[in-house]
Formats: structure tokens, C-alpha cells, sequence
């Protein structure tokens, strides 16, 4: 990838660092192996293309093997197979609410039709007027149409009455059914701690009433995530107070927002409520409860918490402020979660796409009357090794966006005079990843794919056999998909300084990985005030955002017209809002993290003195003595805090 100078893997302990100036390809092999993968992924995709599953997937086929809107070859033993389907160009089922979730396919009778019914059909009499006014027979092909009133066996052959109102699926020419109330059936057969189905139905029924207000309070969360970019970029000195006193009044605020709706709506007189929404109005009073109860303990832990840590907030302002220079240095670093998400939904979108075409992959096998595709021999496990690139690469564009923040950082950070950085630090950045650093990417991506997939698949045994293990093989398999879990965090983060140091010092993954973890252990005080502090007011931050939106949702679904259940409407929306800071919120995280790595290592290799100046900026040295008193005035200095500040101990004088 541009790479000419490949290094050794072992360098001396005693190397000095030269931020920036020495470039190397790091783990180059690697970076082969990702691409003879990626290879790999690009082979089953247009194997499955190339032997007919792509037109099965697109155009649809019926339950004899024919794909609609073609010419089709005759199958052995099948009476309807090799039909001439050019003129019928959608599926159609007679009983789509039918479903089969085990073999995850539906339990129906697929035809080829010209049109699907763009209204309902209640009668055999209105499916045989709609078979001659608009060609399309919706019963099966040796069936005339003047013979769907009379023959014996016209409810076998004929679809299941009342006819659903449908409409084809986009680019997929399937006839899906415009009603509700037959994915409603889906969601009762997949949710299976819902004793009473009415209450499903009605949760169903107030997302599909209330999804122009879900959809306006996304876009309210996405908005409220940018001005909180805006307000940590000008504002950072102020910004942990401002959080703190809004999230006070936030949680109070909102907890007694909930206990007055509460109290209002219990007080409400039941005989003016027609007895369709009663159980409507106690549904929504119980959830109302629900809410303020745990808003109120929510909002108790909140302030214990606060009032533990009141003392180290003010050891953060310092180092936000510093952050919120590099943002205001590096604008572009607020919409680097789009791109990361635009890459990740347009590989999430081939990897579906692929498997789709999997799903239909195969030979045609007669099963009696009808055809079933099947794929035999080695090919059949194909989709296991989809399965991995799924999470591996979906792991290395999340790690490409680490390694991007850090090199834009480090960049930032070593670049002595601000006013001579690179006109677009992010592109070179991008740039110097794209032509050195792909295969430390690959390496540390693929570590985290070992860890993710032996979890899942313990997640998968868990879930496969709950409640028929015995109570000692549960405790276990919980504690191995814990134990799992806690070891993909830290190798997270290890693995994001391990990026910062390669960005550093262009060291491959394993050296870096190593220089990373001494300066951590060696600085673990340091390390636990910076994340703790930092973590707990981005959190807040979040948390802030999550609050606003809820509010405003509680706000809309109380006095919008139609009296609809709140429960699933309000968590849909609190789910994105959540997502959408995270995404917004973990950049500034990445920042502070790669600052304090740079910090560290600018302390080993520079004192202040002429020719060995420091690259830091004076805030984030108050920051340091700052933080210093704070743990000796807690008894927390003394020897321990003199071992601090020592970063990349690999043998090299500090001199």
C-alpha cells in the first residue's frame, strides 16, 4: 500500500523516539493476510452471484423452483417447474403470516403472480374478479380462475381469506402485506415474555402512531450531540460545571416531571375514558410509576456519586480545556462518527447482502411436490467464514477510525508551533495509515475478533440451553462470557494506546502494544484520576442528552391526540439518543486518552531545558501539579506519587 521500507519487528530497548520523523511499514504481514481474507469474502460473494442465487434473491421464485419474471428450466419429478414466469414478476404467498422462526423461512405456498392485491380481498368471489380484471391468479398454476369458486379443493389451492391488502418490496419483488397486524404475529412469536398478546398489539400499534415524533426526537438527540461538541470546543473551562449543575436539575427536573404526570393522571376521573382505552390509560399510569420510581433512584445514586467525587472535578477542567483546543484545531475530528458509520452501514449492507444470496445458494432438490435449495459438501459452511469477517472487519474500520484520531492527535500534540500545522492534519493522518499502519490495524482488529467470537459462541450455548442446564454449567458459562467480556475491554483499550504509540513512533503492533502497557502500569494513579474523572463527566455528558430527549418525548406522547402506550416509543428513542452521544462523545475520549499518551511520553524525553523543551501545553502542566497536590493532600503521595510520569521505561535513559 505504498510502503517501501519495511523494519524488523525487534528494535533495540534502547531506541529514542522521534515523533514524526521515521515512517515504516508495520506488520506487513498482516496486512497481507487481511487482504487474502477480504479475498476470501469477495469469492463467496460472487460465488453465490454466479450460480444463480442472486436472481432467486432479486427476482423471487416460487414453490416449484421457477424465478419469476423469466424463462425457467424444467425439474425432475416437479409437474409446475419450468414455467414461462416473464410476464409474472412478483412473489406472492397465500398465507404470509405464516412463519416459520426455526428455519426462518414462510410456511406458505410461493406463486409467481403479475400484480399483488392493492386492496383486500374478503371473498373467492373477489379473488376470481381480480384474477380476470387484472391477469394475476392468486391460486396455484394448474387452478383457472373460473374454477375458484367451484373446485373441492380451492382452500388448499387458493390463499388464505381475507386476502391482505400488499405491495411489492423495493428492488426485491416480493408481495408483502401492508396491514400491522401480521408483523404484530412476528413480534408475538419472537417475544416470548409477553403473557398477554393485546399488550404487544397495542405497544406495536403506538411506535406505527407515534413514528413521526420518534423519528423528530433521533434527529432532536443527533442535534443536541453536535451543540455539545460545539459548547466542549469554546467552552471547555466551563463546561464540567455547566454538566454538573444541569444534570442536576435535569434529573430533578425530570423526576418530577414524572411523579406530576403521575399524580395527575391518577387523579384523572375513569368515567370519562370509553372502555376501549382503559387498559390503555392503566397501562400508561403503571408505566408512569415504573418511571418516576426509577428516575428517583436513578437520580439518589446520581448525586452519592457526585458528592463522592467533587473533590477531582476540578482536576478535569484543565484537560478538557486542552482537548477542546485540538477540536478547535482539528474540526474535522467532530465528524469522524459519520464517516466510521457510513463505512460500517455500507459493509453492513454488502455482508446482509451477502448472506441473503447464501440463504438462496444451492442446487434444487425435489421435496414432493415443491423444490428446497440446498447446499452440500464443504461449501455449506461458507457462511461461517462470513460470519468472522463480519466481526473482524467491522473491528478494523473501528480501528481505522482509532488510529485516525490518534495519528491526527499526536500530530497536533508534536508540532511545537500550532500555527505550522498541516493544513488538513485528519488527511494525513489517513494517509500515513493507508501507506504504513494497515497491518498493525489488521493485527490489533483480529485480536479482538478472538476474543469476540469465542464469547458469542458461549453467548449462542447460553441462550440455546436455558433452562435445561443445571445450575452450576449456567454459573459457569456466565462466568467465562464475563471473564471474556472484561478481557475485550482492556484489550480495547490497550489496543487504542498500542495505535496511539504506532503513531508516535511507527513501531509495529507488538512493541507498541508493550511501550503502551509499561507507561500505563507505571502511571496507574494518573491513568485511574484522568479516566474516572474524564469518563464519569462525558458520562454525564451522555446522560445529558439522554435526559433532554426523554423529557421531550414525555412532553409529546402526553399530549399528542391519540392515546397510545408510551413504553416502547419512549425506550426506542432513549436507545438512540444514548447511541448517538456515544458516538459523538467516544472521539473526545480518544482525544483525551492520546493526549495524556503523548504527554507521557514528552515528559521522558524532554525537561524543559533549552534544546530538550517541552512539547505540552501550560494547562495540561498546571493540570499535573495540580492533580499532584490533590493525591498528596489525600495521603495518596509521597512514594507513589514520585514513580509517576515515567512513560516508555524500555531500558532508555532519561538522561
Amino acid at each position: 500500500m505504498g510502503c517501501c521500507n519495511s523494519t524488523s519487528a525487534a528494535q533495540s530497548s534502547k531506541r529514542e523516539w522521534k515523533p514524526l520523523e521515521d515512517r515504516s511499514c508495520t506488520d506487513l504481514p498482516w496486512l497481507l493476510l487481511f487482504i487474502l481474507f477480504c479475498l476470501g469474502m469477495g469469492f463467496i460473494c460472487g460465488f453465490s452471484i454466479a450460480t444463480g442465487a442472486a436472481a432467486r434473491l432479486v427476482s423471487g421464485y416460487d414453490s416449484y423452483g421457477n424465478i419469476c419474471g423469466q424463462k425457467n428450466a424444467k425439474v425432475e419429478r416437479i409437474p409446475n417447474s419450468g414455467i414461462d414466469h416473464t410476464h409474472r414478476k412478483y412473489v406472492f404467498f397465500l398465507d404470509p403470516c405464516n412463519v416459520d422462526l426455526v428455519k426462518r423461512k414462510i410456511k406458505s405456498i410461493a406463486l409467481c403472480v403479475a400484480a399483488c392485491p392493492s386492496h383486500e380481498l374478503k371473498t373467492m368471489h373477489e379473488v376470481q374478479k381480480f384474477a380476470e380484471k387484472n391477469g394475476s391468479a392468486l391460486c396455484t398454476y394448474n387452478l383457472k380462475p373460473s374454477e375458484y369458486v367451484t373446485h373441492s379443493k380451492a382452500s388448499v389451492f387458493c390463499p388464505k381469506l381475507p386476502v391482505p391488502e400488499s405491495a411489492p418490496i423495493p428492488f426485491f419483488h416480493r408481495c408483502a402485506p401492508v396491514n400491522i397486524s401480521c408483523y404484530a404475529k412476528f413480534a408475538e412469536a419472537l417475544i416470548t415474555f409477553v403473557n398477554d398478546n393485546s399488550v404487544l398489539h397495542r405497544l406495536i400499534s403506538g411506535v406505527m402512531t407515534s413514528k413521526e415524533i420518534i423519528l423528530g426526537l433521533c434527529l432532536l438527540s443527533l442535534v443536541l450531540s453536535m451543540i455539545l461538541m460545539v459548547i466542549i470546543r469554546y467552552i471547555s473551562r466551563v463546561l464540567v460545571w455547566i454538566l454538573t449543575i444541569l444534570i442536576i436539575l435535569g434529573s430533578l427536573g425530570g423526576t418530577g416531571v414524572l411523579w406530576w404526570l403521575y399524580a395527575k393522571q391518577r387523579k384523572s376521573p375513569k368515567e370519562t375514558i370509553i372502555p376501549e382505552q382503559l387498559q390503555i390509560a392503566e397501562d400508561n399510569l403503571r408505566a408512569l410509576l415504573i418511571y418516576a420510581i426509577s428516575a428517583t433512584v436513578f437520580t439518589v445514586i446520581l448525586f452519592l456519586i457526585m458528592l463522592v467525587m467533587r473533590k477531582r472535578v476540578a482536576l478535569t477542567i484543565a484537560l478538557f480545556h486542552v482537548a477542546g483546543k485540538v477540536f478547535i484545531h482539528l474540526p474535522l475530528l467532530v465528524f469522524q462518527p459519520f464517516w466510521t458509520f457510513l463505512a460500517l452501514l455500507l459493509f453492513w449492507m454488502y455482508w446482509i447482502m451477502t448472506l441473503l444470496f447464501l440463504g438462496t445458494l444451492g442446487s434444487a432438490i425435489p421435496n414432493g411436490e415443491f423444490v428446497e435449495f440446498e447446499v452440500s459438501g464443504p461449501l455449506q459452511y461458507m457462511w461461517w467464514y462470513h460470519v468472522v469477517g463480519l466481526i473482524w472487519i467491522s473491528e478494523f474500520i473501528l480501528a481505522c477510525q482509532q488510529m485516525t484520531v490518534a495519528g491526527a492527535v499526536v500530530t497536533y500534540y508534536f508540532t511545537r508551533d500550532k500555527r505550522n500545522l498541516p493544513y488538513t492534519p485528519i488527511l494525513g493522518s489517513v494517509n500515513r495509515l493507508i501507506r504504513y499502519h494497515l497491518g498493525t490495524v489488521a493485527k490489533g482488529s483480529f485480536i479482538i475478533t478472538l476474543v469476540k467470537i469465542p464469547r458469542m459462541i458461549l453467548m449462542y450455548i447460553h441462550n440455546q440451553l436455558k433452562g435445561k442446564e443445571n445450575a452450576c454449567a449456567r454459573c459457569m458459562l456466565k462466568s467465562c462470557i464475563c471473564c471474556l467480556w472484561c478481557l475485550e475491554k482492556c484489550l480495547n483499550y490497550l489496543n487504542q494506546n498500542a495505535y496511539t504509540a504506532t503513531a508516535i513512533n511507527s513501531t509495529n503492533f507488538c512493541t507498541s502494544a508493550k511501550d503502551a502497557f509499561v507507561i500505563l502500569v507505571e502511571n496507574a494513579l494518573r491513568v485511574a484520576t484522568i479516566n474516572t474523572v474524564g469518563d464519569f463527566m462525558l458520562f454525564l455528558g451522555k446522560i445529558l442528552i439522554v435526559c433532554c430527549t426523554a423529557l421531550a418525548g414525555i412532553m409529546l406522547l402526553n399530549y399528542q391526540q391519540d392515546y397510545t402506550v408510551w413504553v416502547l416509543p419512549l425506550v426506542i428513542v432513549c436507545l438512540f439518543a444514548f447511541l448517538v452521544a456515544h458516538c459523538f462523545l467516544s472521539i473526545y475520549e480518544m482525544v483525551v486518552d492520546v493526549l495524556f499518551l503523548c504527554f507521557a511520553i514528552d515528559t521522558k524525553y524532554n525537561d524543559g531545558s533549552p534544546g530538550r523543551e517541552f512539547y505540552m501545553d501550560k494547562v495540561l502542566m498546571e493540570f499535573v501539579e495540580n492533580s499532584r497536590k490533590s493525591m498528596k493532600e489525600a495521603g495518596k503521595g509521597g512514594a507513589a506519587d514520585s514513580r509517576e510520569l515515567k512513560p516508555m521505561a524500555s531500558g532508555a535513559s532519561s538522561a
